[in-house]
């Protein structure tokens, strides 16, 4: 871009200086580097034909407009370079990072152990993924990666990996061929300048001359520029900084995902090629890195101490035609399950297992900090899994192989046995104080009762309800699988069945529609998992019964009703009153209707047992009368079911005409064979 330099001076003394202006004009319109904007032009033109125009457009300045070295309209050279480094990324990228086979080896694994692993009450519930795994997506992720595969690996912005990595050029920066100067002078002489140092470490400044500025450090620019404006102008100020900085080129070799060459700003450092060449590939090694210049090693670079210390004191500034190697991949292993950073590390001799669990930033909250496991892939003797004591000084000492796979185990998946857990409890309903406790190993439902500050007034213990999660799974799998055999049974009787007639044919398929219905209604069912409490209905304490972890105990109040349904003319409650029998709720409700079977009468009671009347029949008794006997207690549920297999006078007379009929033909044919 082109500046100018004004030169302070009385309007008076304009046309002594006009033959200068038109020398340096036609000087840079014939060397092709240099141009004059329109303004420019205009003025001096308006200087040489017309002084006095001259002095009115710079009366304000009293400023003889010349111009420096640049172009306005072109691309300065480190755009150009930037651009064409662009293009080379464009046409020539960064290959994907490709894992290595030990890498997918333990991502398999720790996937596997996740599997294993069973998923605890505090865990969200997970979609299944569709990669094939069947573990929910939020137990997949993160993987198991390479430690630092993501510092080098992740995608940059092209203008950013482009761009000098660091914003402004340090004082003690050393000015070479190449480097733009930014300078700026006021006072009696005005610049605004961008000059490029030129092949012999020059600078060129007009009306000042030349200035070697080469090998000059950044902080002493100022200095030696005013030494040399110094020359021809008297009280001025100068600010000379370094600008677009020169491109150098170096070379990557070895283990990385883009070998060659390269052309980088001259404060990048080791690092920032790396970075730009993709980093080390998956043979690539993360801390065997050297610095060569001039066919000697100069520096080694190892990338775990930016990673794991943040320290970088070996990345060094590299230097025009620098070769940066880097060596195959050391001894690597896995450190998977309870550490705050899995990850795949690589280890240099002398390393041990003490120092790969400080890489992974130790134990996390919920780790077992006495023992882990190693896995040994060099192991042919079949016993390839060591249990490794921390508790002892050999167990962090121990030297690792490549190959092994190191897990730590979670102290969550790995507990006390059953026995020795506290129990967590839920106690509910006519309590002191209901809601969850933490009782130690070997309480009972007593303990958990005391914990509830004991029972109210209103609490009724005979129909306590007491639930427990094993109890509840193992009744589900029961349901289920007598489900399944019940809907094997139907379908097996439906397709063995011989129809006759039309009306068999429908009876049939209606048949079928209400057992599908029925299958559909016990498929939503779904099991409570209640315990049925041995006791007596004036009980005043539960039974001696050790608790597990989960379970849940609800003590209702006195029920004051009895509820009456089923085949009944009036089904409802009836107000409870302990004088009266089942017979007097049956009243109530009407009697058993047309079509009821009083012979399978049932109660359900409120601490979850049955009573039917098939279990009070007797030899010389009918069980519905002993039935009907039986003292209500509260809370009880009577219920009176439907007679099934019901047919009509109609359908029994017409069965015995069929068979009559049948009976008739066979003896019309043995009389006419006179048998």
């Amino acid at each position: 871009m082109l500046q100018s330099i004004r030169c302070r001076a009385p309007l008076t003394h304009l046309r002594p200086v006009l033959p200068h202006l038109l020398g340096l004009v036609f000087l840079v319109s014939w060397q092709g580097a240099q141009a004059v904007d329109a303004g420019a032009a205009v003025a001096a033109d308006n200087v040489l034909n017309n002084p006095s125009n001259a002095a009115d457009n710079n009366a304000s300045t009293g400023s003889i407009p010349l111009r420096a070295q640049g172009n306005s309209g072109a691309p300065t050279t480190g755009q150009t370079q930037r651009q064409t480094q662009q293009r080379r990324t464009a046409i020539n990228p960064i290959p994907p990072y490709i894992p290595s086979e030990f890498e997918r080896y333990v991502q398999d694994l720790s996937t596997r152990i996740d599997a294993q692993r069973p998923q605890t009450s505090s865990e969200p519930a997970a979609e299944t993924d569709t990669n094939g795994t069947g573990l929910p997506s939020s137990r997949l992720l993160p993987k198991v990666r390479r430690f630092g595969a993501t510092l080098m690996t992740d995608p940059v912005n092209e203008s950013e990996a482009d761009s000098d990595p660091l914003p402004q050029a340090p004082g003690d920066y050393i000015v070479k061929p190449g480097d733009e100067v930014v300078l700026t002078v006021w006072g009696s002489a005005d610049a605004n300048l961008r000059l490029t140092v030129d092949r012999t470490g020059r600078i060129s400044i007009p009306r000042a001359g030349a200035v070697q500025v080469a090998g000059v450090r950044q902080s002493d620019l100022d200095s030696v520029i005013a030494k040399q404006v110094g020359q021809t102008f008297r009280n001025f100020h100068v600010s000379a900084s370094v600008g677009q900085l020169r491109t150098v080129r170096v070379f990557v070799t070895g283990f990385v995902l883009r070998p060659g060459s390269l052309n980088v700003s001259a404060l990048s450092s080791v690092l920032h090629v790396l970075m730009k060449s993709g980093g080390p590939s998956a043979a690539g090694s993360f801390r065997d890195i050297t610095l060569r210049r001039g066919g000697k090693v100069v520096g080694r670079f190892d990338l775990y101490d930016l990673l794991l210390h943040g320290d970088r004191a070996s990345d060094q500034t590299i230097q025009p035609d620098d070769v940066i190697q880097v060596g195959p991949v050391g001894p690597q292993v896995g450190l998977i399950g309870s550490v705050n950073q899995p990850a795949i590390y690589e280890l240099k001799p002398g390393e041990t297992l003490s120092n790969l669990l400080a890489m992974g930033g130790g134990f996390n909250s919920v780790a077992n900090r006495s023992r882990l496991s190693i896995e040994h892939l060099n192991d042919q003797t079949g016993s390839r899994i060591d249990q490794i004591n921390l508790g002892t000084p050999a167990g962090p000492s121990t030297v690792l192989a490549a190959g092994d796979v190191v897990q730590v185990f979670s102290a969550l998946a790995y507990a006390l046995p059953k026995d020795r857990q506290a129990k967590r409890v839920h106690v509910d309903g006519e309590v002191q104080h209901p809601g969850d406790y933490l009782l130690p190993p070997g309480s009972s439902l007593a303990d958990a009762l005391n914990a509830a500050g004991g029972l109210t007034p209103k609490a009724y213990l005979f129909a306590t309800e007491f639930t427990r999660e094993s109890v509840r799974q193992a009744q589900q799998q029961n349901f289920d699988r007598a489900l399944r055999d019940l809907e094997t049974d139907l379908a097996k009787n439906a397709s063995s069945r011989r129809v006759s007639s039309t009306e068999e044919a429908s009876a049939l398929s209606a048949s079928e529609s209400a057992n599908n219905r029925l299958i559909e209604r016990l498929k939503q069912i779904r099991p409570t998992g209640r315990v049925v409490l041995p006791l007596d209905p004036d009980a005043a304490t539960l039974p001696d019964m050790a608790l597990e972890d989960g379970d849940r105990i609800t003590i209702p109040t006195r029920g004051s009703s009895i509820g009456v349904f089923g085949s009944v003319y009036n089904a409802g409650s009836y107000v409870y009153n302990d004088k009266h029998t089942l017979d007097y709720y049956l009243t109530q409700a009407g009697g058993p209707a047309k079509g009821a079977d009083p012979d399978s009468m049932f109660v359900v009671r409120a601490n979850g047992t049955v009573v039917s009347a098939r279990q009070l029949s007797g030899n010389w008794s009918s069980g519905a009368s002993n039935f009907r006997s039986t003292p209500a207690l509260p809370g009880d549920t009577l219920f009176v079911p439907e007679e099934m297999n019901k047919t009509t006078g109609v359908q029994d007379a017409k069965d015995w005409t069929q068979i009559l009929y049948q009976l008739g033909l066979g003896l019309a044919g043995i009389a006419a064979l006179h048998l």
